[in-house]
């Protein structure tokens, strides 16, 4: 059975395409959501194999949720939406369709059986989404855990990102948020206009350096606004620099 997570603000919406994938044998919904923040939540509680999102809802946009989703754990992702100009971004998510609303019962069955065909061919959608982020949309907002629950925080607030094997250390002014991550995951997420890499685990906000102190063999100390001190590696030197205009 194909486990679906529905995720979309408008409920007539929603409830059409739950019922009209019923009607399909091996579909099952384990999930609905109405924006975006929720439907990310969805998709963590109930590990579908195919999420149907839509593109524009509240929160963050069907795209932005798709961005963000666990490279491991990633299901196929069907954008659903009633304006075209998306598409372009929705195939550079490697997303396996695009519906367009209004569709009716003929489409959908073509978009599901493309569904089958690449669960048979053993395609899943965290491969998908880990190339699709290379040319996804940047995102103002970030997604992490929070004990039980996910917590929504703005890419501005995030003074540092330190990298831990797998995971990435998340530095705000408020507090730590460690995320299941590679640092250079997260940067392309996050846009490497805001952020820049200053060693190999690494990565600073550029909004907060307040200084600079030169060390030895071309390394520096970061002082951040907060008061934070950080290594400037020599490899990362002249592109942080760069950066600063220098």
């Amino acid at each position: 059975m194909i486990r679906v997570v529905i995720a979309d603000d408008e409920a007539p919406a929603r409830e059409k395409l739950q019922h009209w994938l019923s009607e399909q044998a091996d579909m099952t919904v384990v999930g609905s959501a109405e924006d975006g923040f929720s439907a990310s939540q969805c998709i963590d509680r109930c590990q579908p194999d195919v999420a149907f999102l839509d593109v524009q809802m509240p929160t963050l946009s069907g795209l932005q949720v798709a961005a963000q989703l666990e490279p491991s754990s990633a299901p196929l992702i069907v954008f659903v939406t009633a304006f075209d100009e998306h598409a372009v971004k929705a195939f550079d998510l490697n997303a396996v369709d695009y519906l367009l609303k209004p569709y009716d019962r003929e489409r959908l069955a073509r978009t599901v059986q493309r569904v089958r065909e690449r669960i048979r061919t053993h395609q899943p959608g965290a491969a998908a989404v880990a190339i699709g982020r290379e040319h996804s949309p940047v995102c103002d907002r970030l997604l992490v855990p929070d004990g039980e629950r996910l917590q929504l925080i703005d890419a501005a607030s995030i003074e540092w990102l330190q990298a831990d094997d797998n995971y990435v250390h998340v530095h705000t002014a408020v507090r730590t948020y460690l995320v299941r991550r590679t640092l250079q995951d997260l940067l392309s997420q996050l846009g490497e206009q805001s952020f820049v890499r200053i060693h190999k685990s690494t990565a600073v906000n550029l909004g907060s350096i307040g200084s600079l102190t030169p060390l030895f063999k071309g390394d520096y100390e970061i002082h951040l606004n907060n008061g934070r001190i950080l290594r400037l590696s020599r490899r990362y030197r002249e592109a942080l620099f760069a950066r600063l205009g220098q």
